[in-house]
């Protein structure tokens, strides 16, 4: 049992790699399970297909996803409990992480999809809009938290704001890759660090 999750485990990881380098159409079956050095008998037995394939990635991606930001934004918490100091740290941690990748951010498996949404069916697009609407939801929260204490000095949509921070970091990742210059997310990260703080910052007298 353990063995067959880590084959599963591992072809996840193989593929995901595969389509984030070359999308989802150009990755086939045959060189996935030639990297993950089973038999094509072996890959139907942990997927049925490539749809159950590409849900099974989704699944993971959005789960791992969840689990870093809540550890960033927890430990963020843990070190500063007013909600404005402690989400400005969580960025700069998230800024940090991105940072800390020598090649930057292998890419967005949701932004990879929406690429190429005619080739997956209905259910994953849910899930790709439920990830978006997770992020949406998390940071519309923390905003309104800070909102409490720190009335913002400009006239905006909490949603549109924790928007924003999905869309900062989506187009930092493209830039990145373009630019081909790696630090360029935590860059945009820290410049979105920084509107937050004009944002709400108290205006003097």
């Amino acid at each position: 049992m353990r063995k067959g999750a880590e084959t599963r485990e591992r072809l996840l990881t193989i593929a995901e790699s595969a389509i984030l380098a070359k999308g989802f159409g150009a990755t086939s079956i045959e060189e996935l399970i030639t990297e993950a050095e089973i038999t094509k008998s072996g890959f139907f037995y942990h997927f049925r297909d490539k749809s159950e394939l590409a849900r099974a990635l989704v699944h993971r991606y959005l789960e791992k996803d969840e689990v870093i930001l809540d550890d960033i934004f927890r430990r963020a918490r843990e070190l500063y409990d007013d909600p404005l100091h402690a989400f400005l740290i969580g960025l700069k941690l998230f800024a940090e992480m991105m940072a800390d990748l020598p090649e930057g951010h292998p890419g967005c498996l949701v932004a990879t999809i929406c690429y190429q949404e005619r080739l997956f069916d209905r259910d994953i697009h849910e899930m790709t809009r439920s990830g978006a609407l997770a992020w949406r939801e998390r940071f519309v929260a923390m905003l309104e938290e800070i909102s409490e204490t720190y009335p913002p000095n400009d006239d905006v949509d909490m949603e549109e704001v924790a928007d924003l921070i999905s869309t900062i970091v989506e187009g930092g990742i493209i830039m990145s890759k373009a630019l081909k210059e790696p630090e360029k997310l935590a860059a945009q990260v820290m410049l979105l660090r920084s509107y937050i703080k004009l944002l709400f910052s108290p205006r003097m007298a």
